[in-house]
């Protein structure tokens, strides 16, 4: 069976939200961003438990080439992209994400 995603609306905006600062940053550099953090949920959808919890079926995959780790939970047939989140942001900023579910 493969696993479907979904994104907590904060999540969509904190993803598209890095995308418009790196193409800022560099032409195609918010595409790039953008290809890795895709990356990063298939490999959440073909090792969903392979990554270290934070809670309570709440996981963190880091990406390869920047800074930041996708924030996760599995629901029965999908994931659920709880948070794109920079490293350097305060650890469980999105907690409160949880509870509004």
């Amino acid at each position: 069976m493969t696993l479907k995603f979904t994104f907590h609306p904060e999540a969509r905006n904190e993803l598209f939200q890095a995308v418009d600062f790196y193409e800022t940053q560099q032409r195609k550099l918010g595409l790039e961003f953008l290809d890795e953090v895709y990356s990063t949920i298939r490999r959440i959808i073909k090792y969903p438990i392979a990554f270290p919890e934070l809670s309570t079926n709440t996981r963190k995959c880091f990406t390869n080439r920047f800074p930041f780790g996708v924030i996760y939970q599995i629901k029965e047939d999908e994931a659920f992209i709880v948070a794109i989140a920079h490293l350097a942001r305060k650890p469980g900023y999105w907690k409160e994400r949880l509870s509004k579910l």
